[in-house]
Formats: structure tokens, sequence, C-alpha cells
């Protein structure tokens, strides 16, 4: 029998083998977790307010915002953010890792050669003579192959594999907060137009109450008391402007950055915008189950445990003894009988590696265990962590929407009191003092009124950023290798 067909022999009852010898815990989502809950797999607290609805809601949800301007905005940060750029790199270094890992089930073949003019020791090889001064040769090949009788290179790749697939998911929260804060720039610059264009009708407002009190001042019907309360008003509100300018451009430069430009390179076209984005129809939110699925960060958590749960079986594999197979193939000797009988050999072994102290071994496991543990009361903290992301966002969203409405009456009744007030001193029948609260009344319910707004479309992209939408929940496929063999 040859000897490739011993060793073919050999590596097929190895395979049997292999099938029914594994250490270590096999992963399954363990029954205790909280993702399991009822409670966090049904509807949300915040569902009930009629502006949300249990819909699902879509995995590209700013196209809901249906402005052609805002989904190029997103193609620009998802094909250009730095930040994900770094996590695509980060993930492909995790897939040549993955490959590594695998390559370890692979035989290993070493090829060495050399050539050397010597004068060789004849002690060195038992024999009380002096070799002649000739060119000698070496070339070997070594085909080896590890049993992993016990799984332990299994578990390493089913390790490596839940690592890689943690990190996908972190690329993948990247890819969410990425989206959600180039909305949120988009929105926060909108807004600071709104609140500038309310501010800067307050400023007009008082400025021409100041050219009416002046004008009654040299009538006679007003004293220089009035101009300086109506002048003081028009300087403060004069000082609101400058810091909503800045912070309009620095949520330009913001939104620059976030797309993958220099703050030089900003959308100057955004700084005529005065309304922030906001849907007005029910936002969906689906449940919790839902929930959950799609949150990145609840799927990194996820593979996190199960990464720790297959080194469990990693560790456990160096219990026991390790077994290699080699087949060195090769020729030795001087040159002159190169590659002749004398010079060539050939065999098939074994190496067996066993650590008989273990102590060391069973640390470690205990080590493996105790992370395992640790991945899972992790996993619990995200779950937990996300649902109240989301209910945190809807309560807020819900108490603002209740604002909205009284804030609304509130700028119609102090617009429609500042009106009486100019009539009551054009009239003579009421002081400065009485405009100058009346301005100061519309000026604040104004400001209040824009702020609130703003907070409102914060409030909706805060809770598409808790839903955990932005990318493809479409299950990747993938390569797998059995854990079993």
């Amino acid at each position: 029998m040859s000897a490739m067909r011993c060793f073919s022999l050999l590596l097929l009852a190895t395979s049997v083998l292999l099938s029914s010898c594994e250490v270590g815990p096999n992963y399954r989502r363990p029954d205790a977790a909280l993702i399991n809950a009822n409670t966090a797999q049904g509807s949300f607290v915040g569902a009930t307010n009629a502006a949300v609805s249990e819909e699902l809601p879509p995995d590209a949800w700013w196209q809901l915002y249906d402005d052609p301007r805002l989904d190029e905005w997103v193609r620009d940060a998802l094909a250009s953010n730095t930040d994900l750029r770094k996590a695509d790199a980060n993930l492909a270094r995790s897939r040549a890792s993955v490959q590594e890992a695998r390559a370890l089930r692979q035989p290993s073949a070493a090829v060495t050669a050399g050539v050397q003019y010597a004068q060789l020791a004849g002690e060195q090889y038992l024999q009380p003579i002096t070799p002649p001064v000739a060119t000698y040769y070496d070339t070997e090949l070594t085909v080896a192959y590890d049993l992993d009788l016990f799984g332990g290179i299994r578990r390493g790749i089913e390790a490596a594999q839940a690592d890689d697939e943690a990190i996908a998911a972190a690329r993948d929260l990247v890819r969410i907060n990425v989206v959600a804060e180039t909305l949120r720039a988009y929105a926060d610059a909108c807004g600071a137009g709104q609140q500038l264009t309310a501010a800067q009708k307050t400023l007009h407002i008082q400025t021409e109450s100041l050219v009416l009190t002046d004008r009654l001042y040299h009538g006679g019907r007003a004293t220089t008391l009035d101009i300086i309360r109506i002048r003081q008003l028009v300087d403060q509100q004069t000082g609101i402007i400058p810091p909503l300018e800045a912070a309009r451009r620095n949520a330009l430069f913001r939104m620059a950055t976030l797309t993958g430009k220099p703050p030089a390179e900003y959308h100057r076209e955004l700084e005529s915008c005065d309304k922030t984005p906001r849907l007005l129809r029910p936002l969906p939110v689906g449940n919790g189950a839902e929930l959950l699925r799609r949150r990145p960060d609840v799927r990194e958590a996820e593979r996190q445990l199960a990464a720790a749960t297959a080194s469990i079986g990693v560790q456990t594999a160096a219990l026991y003894p390790d077994i290699v197979i080699a087949a060195p193939l090769g020729s030795l000797g001087a040159a002159r009988d190169a590659y002749t009988s004398p010079t060539n050999f050939w065999g098939i072994g074994s190496l067996v590696r066993w650590q008989a102290n273990q102590s060391a071994t069973r640390a470690r496991i205990a080590q493996a265990q105790a992370s395992a543990r640790l991945a899972l009361a992790n996993f619990d903290g995200v779950v937990l962590a996300a649902l109240g992301d989301l209910e945190v966002a809807l309560n807020n969203y819900a108490h603002d929407l209740a604002r909205e409405d009284s804030s609304t009456q509130a700028v119609k009744d102090a617009e429609q009191a500042l009106k009486y007030a100019e009539r009551l001193e054009v009239g003579g029948r009421a002081t400065s003092l009485t405009l100058v609260d009346a301005q100061r009344a519309y000026a604040t319910a104004e400001q209040t009124l824009a702020q609130l707004e703003t907070s409102i479309s914060n409030d909706q992209i805060g809770i598409f950023l808790a839903l955990g939408g932005g990318w493809d929940t479409t299950p990747e496929v993938r390569p797998q290798e059995s854990a079993s063999g």
C-alpha cells in the first residue's frame, strides 16, 4: 500500500472521529435572556399615542420626508463619512481574521530548500572521519494536518465568526448614527433659521415701535423713559440674532464633515432654510420584537455572547491531547548525488502535544466562563437600553406635541395683545410699559414656538435612531463552517 494511500485512509478515519468529539457548550440564546420576555417583545407603552402607529418602519426611514436633497445628502454621508470608512476597514480586517482561523483546519504545507559549500564534521554523524569539502543541498516538503479531535480549532472558528458578526453589527450601528446625525445637523440648521426668522420678525416690530415712540416723544406724548425702555428691548433682541446665526453656520459645518467634505464646502443654499424637516403622519414604530431584531447594538451584544460561549470550548479543548499527522518528503546530501536513492527520504508520523499540568488551562476555562456571564449581562443591558431609548423618545415626542397647540395659540394671543397695546399707546390710553410687556411676551412666545418645533423635528429623528433603522436588515448570506466538522 502506497504512503499517500495510507495517509488518505488515516484522514478518512480521523473525519469520523471529528464528528463526535467536540468539547464546550454549543451556543443557543439563553432562555433567561431578557430579550425573550413578553414585555420586551410586545407593544410599546408610548405606542398608544395617536402620533405613532405600530406599522413597521422602513429601513431607509429618511425617505419618509420625501426630500430628494435629503436623500442625496444621506447617500453622500454613507459613501464618504470617515467614521463609516473606518468601520468598513475594521470589518474587512475582521473578515480576514475569520479566513485565517478557517485556514487552521486545512493541511499545512511547508517547503524548505538550501544549498551550501561546506566542510561537514564527521563527529556530527558519530563517524570518526573527515568528510570532503563539497556542495551540499537540502530540500524538504512537509505536509501536516491537525486532527482537532476535541474541536479546539472549530470552536476558534466559531468564535471568530461570531466576533466578525459583532463587528458587522457595530458597523451598522455607525451607519445609523451617521444617517441620524446628518438629518439632525440639517434639522438644527433649519431650526436655527426658523428661530432666526422669528427673532428678526420681533426685532422688526420692536424697531418700528421705537420709531413710533420717538414720534410720540417729539409730539410731547411720550417720555424719555418710554424711549429707553423700547430701545432696551431692541438691543436685547439684536443680541439674540448672532448666536442663532452662529448655530446655523455650525450645524452646516457639521453636516459638511458628516458627508465627508471640508467645512468650507458646506451647503450654502441651506442658509435660507427656515423650516425644520418634519413628518405630519403618524410615525411607524412597530413593536418590541421588531425593534430588538433591527437594533444593531442588540445584535452585536448577542454575537459577543456567542463568541464568549465558543471561547469556553477553545479553552476546554486544551485539557486534551492535540494530535498532528505529518508526512515529510525530501532529499538531503552532496550535490553530486542529488536526488539519488541514498539522499532521498520520506515518512508518515504523528505528533502528540498535551499539557500534563492543567492548572493554568482550568484557570483559563474559568476566565472564559466568567466572560460568557459578563457577555450575557451586557446583552441584557443593551436590550434594556434599546427599549428604554425608544420609550423615552416616544414620551418626549408626545409631550412636545401636547405643548405645540398651546404654544401656537400663545403666539396668536401675544400678537393680538401687542397690536392692542400699540393702539392704546397711540391713543394715549396706555404707557410704554404696557407696550414693552406686550412686545416681550410676543418675542418670548415666538421664540418658544420656534424652539419647540425644532425639538419636535429632533424628537422624530431621535425616534428613528432609537428604532435602529438605516441599514439593510436583510440577512447577509455568508459561507458558514459547521461547528461539528
